[in-house]
């Protein structure tokens, strides 16, 4: 199974279902076709607790067998498959893809960069608009994202978000990362539980870690895996960036998740 905030789930999807696996993409709660309010609200527990939903699903369904179930879970959902599969005993085997973990990277910033006086200034901020939410009644909404072309001394990765997001590659008017915004408190719930406590629980089920080789997000996926017991493997795609491994097919190893899951998904 898959979640997806546009396209990219349902391309890993469609691309399982070929090689013979049933599979289930999905919106997490709150955004795109699922339900909920509000809108475009993430946290770790929603976030961990919509898979274990989807093998509630998966596993009444007559024609799965219920003890064959595996995930994969792409860029954020990454971790959140991690921590899901840790914890839900009944997932027998789980891959990432071009992984986030969510939790270190809001409360640590990228590379671990954010000091305590920053972070105490953004929570700080962050309590002062609960008290702002919770007098209009609304919740206001973040920096929108992706709506503008990065410029050409950008980083790397912020023109690939774009370049994904806001093109026909990836773009959907119902997905938030399509120039839309999340809850301006969104990073509070991530800022204090960070998603890879209980990662070497996962063994003896299996792990597999994708990553690509000149991803600006790659030590998350190196970090998870040295944190991760065995059995575990860890897949460093050659000339992959962040976002290659959304959706260019060529450079995803399809083949290799194929393996993973039928080896692993046998008994």
């Amino acid at each position: 199974m898959c979640p997806t905030f546009c396209c990219k789930s349902s391309l890993y999807a469609n691309q399982m279902a070929e090689r013979d696996f049933a599979v289930v993409a999905f919106d997490p709660s709150y955004t795109g076709e699922s339900s909920g309010e509000p809108r475009n609200l993430a946290s770790p527990e929603i976030n961990t607790e919509d898979f274990s939903a989807a093998v509630d699903f998966l596993g009444i369904q007559k024609n799965i067998d219920r003890n064959k179930i595996g995930i994969i879970g792409i860029c954020g959902f990454g971790g959140f498959a991690l921590n899901a599969t840790a914890v839900d005993k009944r997932v027998k085997a789980v891959a990432t893809s071009t992984m986030y973990d969510m939790t270190r990277v809001m409360s640590k910033g990228y590379n671990d960069a954010v000091t305590l006086e920053q972070r105490t200034k953004t929570l700080e901020q962050l309590g002062e608009q609960r008290w702002k939410d919770a007098e209009t009644g609304t919740f206001a909404t973040g920096a929108k994202l992706n709506a503008e072309k990065p410029k050409a001394d950008a980083p790397e990765f912020l023109k690939g978000y774009y370049d994904y997001y806001s093109t026909p590659r990836g773009y959907h008017e119902r997905a938030v990362n399509s120039k839309g915004s999340w809850t301006a408190t969104t990073p509070l719930s991530f800022m204090n539980m960070p998603i890879r406590t209980y990662i070497k629980e996962i063994s003896p089920r299996p792990v597999l870690i994708i990553a690509g080789e000149k991803a600006h997000s790659r030590y998350f996926s190196e970090d998870a895996f040295k944190a991760a017991a065995e059995p575990k493997e860890l897949v460093i795609v050659p000339n992959a960036v962040h976002t290659d491994l959304y959706d260019q097919i060529d450079k995803i190893p399809f083949d290799k998740l194929q393996t993973f899951f039928k080896e692993n998904l046998k008994q």
